[in-house]
Order: C-alpha cells, then sequence, then structure tokens
C-alpha cells in the first residue's frame, strides 16, 4: 500500500487532465493509424495486380533507411487478452505460409529500389514465430539479406515464447541470423500464467531464461504484463526482481488492456487491479529497473546501453518499414496500409500474381504532425519544444502566445520536462500520457 498522504500522481489539479483507466501504456504496434492518432478515411483494394493507387511502394522509402515486419500469425492457443490477427498451430499450415510469405517477398525485391535502401531490422513477430523451423527463418533471413537489402549488421529480433525452447533450438536460431530473442515470459506466477490463457510455466519460463545464456544469445529482451487479475504489488515486485537477476540486455513491461472483441474484453476479469494499484506497480518497475541498470527509453521499455530495441525505435522515430504476412501493417511516409489478415485469402491473391494488401490510408500534413509528436513523446529523449509549441498554437487560432501558455501549463502540471529545447514526458507524464496525446491530436 501507498503510505498515506502521498500525492497522487494522477491529481494534475488545475492543469485540465482526466487520465482514463488506460492511460498507463499498452503494448504498441504498427498500425496504419499510427498507435492511436486519428486516421484518415481508410481505402481498400481486391489485391489485383500492382497497386496503382500506391506510388510509394515503387518510390520505396524515402530516408536512408528502413525496418522489416514479418508476422508469423501461428500461436499454440490464443489468449483471453489478445487481439492479434493469430491462428491456430498446426504443422501442415506452415508449408503454404512460408510459400506465400516468399512470393511477398519476392514482389518487393522485384521493384526498383529494393536492395538500394538498406534495411537495418528484421522483426519476427506475431502469434509465436518461434514454432516456425529454424532452418525456415533462416531462408527468409537469406532472402532478405539476398533481395531487400538486409544489412549485415542488421538486429534480427525472433519473439518467442518459453515452452519447447532448449539449448540447442536457441542455438539453431542464432545459426539462421537471430540477433535478438524477445521472450515473452508475462509473469512468474502459475496461477496468474492459467488466467492470462499462456502455455508455459514459471518453470518453463526460468529454463527458457537458462538456455537463452547457455546458447549464447547476448542480447535478451524480456516481456512482461502488469496490472494483471488478482496481481498485488507484491507479487509484481517478485517476479520483477527474479527476472532483473537474470541480468536482460532489455525489458518491455506493458500494462495489461481490455481489447474489444477478446475474452477479457467481453467478460473482464472481477479482481483488476485499481488505477491507484497500477501507479504503484509502475512506480515499482521504474524503480527495480533502473537499480538494475535499465534505463526507461520508452513509455514502456528500458534497455542496458546500447541495447534499446533498433526496430521500434524506427516506428517511434516515424521511420519507413514494411509488414510483410497476414494482417502486417507497413508504413511509407504519409502512407500506412494492411495485408489481409486472412492466412488463405493472403496466400491466394498472392499466388494469383496479386499484391496482399487490403486497406490503406494517406495522413494529411496536420495528422503526420500530430503523429509525429506522439510517437515522440512516447521517447524519453522527447521532441524539439518548437515542434509542441506549433501544435498547441495551430490549435488555439487567433491567441499569439496559445502554444507558449499550453505548454507552460503541462510543465507547471509536472507531465512534462524541459531540456535544452527538447521537452519529454516525466514519470508522472507517463501515467497520463493518453490524456496528453489525446490533446496533441
Amino acid at each position: 500500500m501507498e503510505p498515506a498522504g502521498k500525492p497522487d500522481p494522477l491529481d494534475l489539479s488545475g492543469g485540465g487532465f482526466a487520465p482514463p483507466p488506460t492511460a498507463l501504456a499498452a503494448k504498441p504496434r504498427p498500425s496504419p493509424s499510427g498507435d492511436g492518432v486519428a486516421p484518415a478515411s481508410p481505402q481498400t483494394d481486391g489485391g489485383r495486380g500492382f497497386p496503382q493507387d500506391l506510388p510509394e511502394l515503387g518510390r520505396g522509402p524515402q530516408g536512408e533507411r528502413y525496418g522489416l515486419y514479418v508476422h508469423c500469425l501461428f500461436c499454440r492457443t490464443r489468449c483471453p487478452y489478445c487481439d492479434f490477427n493469430v491462428a491456430i498451430f498446426r504443422e501442415d499450415r506452415v508449408p503454404a505460409f512460408l510459400t506465400a510469405l516468399g512470393t511477398e517477398v519476392q514482389r518487393y525485391a522485384d521493384l526498383p529500389w529494393a536492395g538500394r535502401i538498406p534495411a537495418v531490422s528484421l522483426f519476427f513477430g506475431g502469434g509465436t514465430p518461434s514454432l516456425l523451423p529454424p532452418a525456415a527463418l533462416a531462408g527468409i533471413v537469406g532472402d532478405a539479406r539476398a533481395s531487400l537489402g538486409l544489412a549485415p549488421d542488421a538486429e534480427v529480433t525472433l519473439e518467442a515464447n518459453p515452452e519447447g525452447l532448449d539449448q540447442a533450438r536457441l542455438g539453431a536460431f542464432r545459426e539462421a541470423g537471430v540477433t535478438r530473442l524477445s521472450l515473452g515470459v508475462q509473469a512468474l506466477d502459475d496461477g496468474l500464467l492459467r488466467r492470462l490463457g499462456r502455455e508455459h510455466s514459471a518453470d518453463d519460463a526460468r529454463r527458457a531464461l537458462a538456455a537463452a545464456r547457455a546458447a549464447d544469445v547476448g542480447n535478451l529482451s524480456v516481456d512482461l504484463l502488469y496490472g494483471c487479475p488478482g496481481q498485488s504489488l507484491r507479487d509484481w515486485t517478485r517476479t520483477l526482481d527474479e527476472i532483473l537477476a537474470w541480468r536482460p540486455e532489455h525489458l518491455s513491461a506493458y500494462a495489461l488492456t481490455l481489447e474489444p472483441g477478446t475474452r477479457f474484453g467481453r467478460r473482464p476479469p472481477p479482481d483488476l487491479p485499481d488505477e491507484e494499484a497500477h501507479v504503484a506497480q509502475f512506480e515499482r518497475l521504474v524503480e527495480r529497473a533502473g537499480a538494475a541498470g535499465l534505463e526507461r527509453y520508452e513509455v514502456s521499455n528500458f534497455a542496458r546501453p546500447g541495447f534499446r530495441s533498433r526496430h521500434n525505435l524506427l516506428y517511434w522515430r516515424r521511420e519507413a518499414y514494411l509488414g510483410l504476412g497476414p494482417g502486417a501493417h507497413g508504413a511509407l511516409g504519409p502512407l500506412r496500409f494492411a495485408t489481409f489478415r486472412s492466412r488463405t485469402r493472403y496466400a491466394a491473391i498472392l499466388a494469383a500474381g496479386g499484391w496482399p494488401i487490403e486497406s490503406w490510408e494517406r495522413l494529411s500534413p496536420g495528422q503526420i504532425e500530430g503523429e509525429r509528436l506522439v510517437l515522440g513523446l512516447r521517447l524519453a529523449e522527447g521532441v524539439p519544444r518548437a515542434w509542441l509549441e506549433a501544435r498547441l498554437a495551430d490549435a488555439r487560432p487567433g491567441n499569439g502566445h496559445g502554444g507558449e501558455r499550453a505548454l507552460a501549463r503541462y510543465l507547471d502540471a509536472g507531465v512534462l520536462r524541459l531540456e535544452g529545447d527538447r521537452l519529454a514526458l516525466t514519470d508522472r507524464g507517463v501515467l497520463v500520457s493518453d490524456a496528453i496525446f489525446a490533446e496533441l491530436v
């Protein structure tokens, strides 16, 4: 329990902020609408032939680099809180998926810019990509290097669940080209893991952590969830301390959110922690991670020096990335696009010679500005002060000092800090980041 009389970190008296229950950050993902930024009206495509309405694909990334995301949708089960695009794993479904994915890679390889601009990261997300054979991952990595400009020193991340991982399999993934392992531990309490629908036990997670170190995985990231049903501050602290004792290079910790359409969204567990408990768990996270040498560089992400996620930084810095696989999202300049979620429709369109792009949207200049601010403020490095002042001034036309006054309100409330000419969220500001972002977009 928090000591009596401690100021409520969500009480920004006089600041006009009313944080919603989801103010603590949920797990981010690449999305056509840019992490909560109001999208333009999306358009849909039948997937037939080259999408002539999307010249951005032909021009390719306009910066000096880009990233690759591959969505491997297979999972052994669907967790009650998950709203990602997943399909139940069966070995006989894998060959068709790999064939379609290889065809999609070739579609991009045939474009004139392919191979000329370096891809600095490749992220296998899901789903559970570690269910794929190491040889299949090696083939995808090889194709990306040969056809899409995947750099020799690129960061190659594999998301994995603890069950079924041993030293030999992790070593095979490393030989396949994986340079970074993202391990979905989520919790070290068997009762909580069962309630979350996870297939692994706490001991499975411990064995996977030991196997990763034995296999010389030198860039290990661990995913955890807090704000879970029945999870006390003591439970959360115990999990944190044990995970940090393994000295991971990176830690991602997300507040559980109740997404519409999920089992938890339809029927919320009755014993979810209240907002005060969420805040206490977040504060404990920041405290323990910092003491263990992990710096919070993003709302929900912590890393040792030199081990920040290079791929996710592309998202947060609003750089280009391609999304491959069913239900993947990509971004090229103002364009946001998504492939078909149905694995059978995705594969059929590719087999017929088409592009499996189901929907897209182009952000307006104002939306791009808002997205740039929201994504930049997720990072501890923040954004230039001039960006925020200009955005706030635009929201208050006719008031020559509107931007400065609005900024002063954020600073006085203690939710933003000013360092030189850059503005960033404070730890207190992270707790009400949703409310701040809503004002900016």
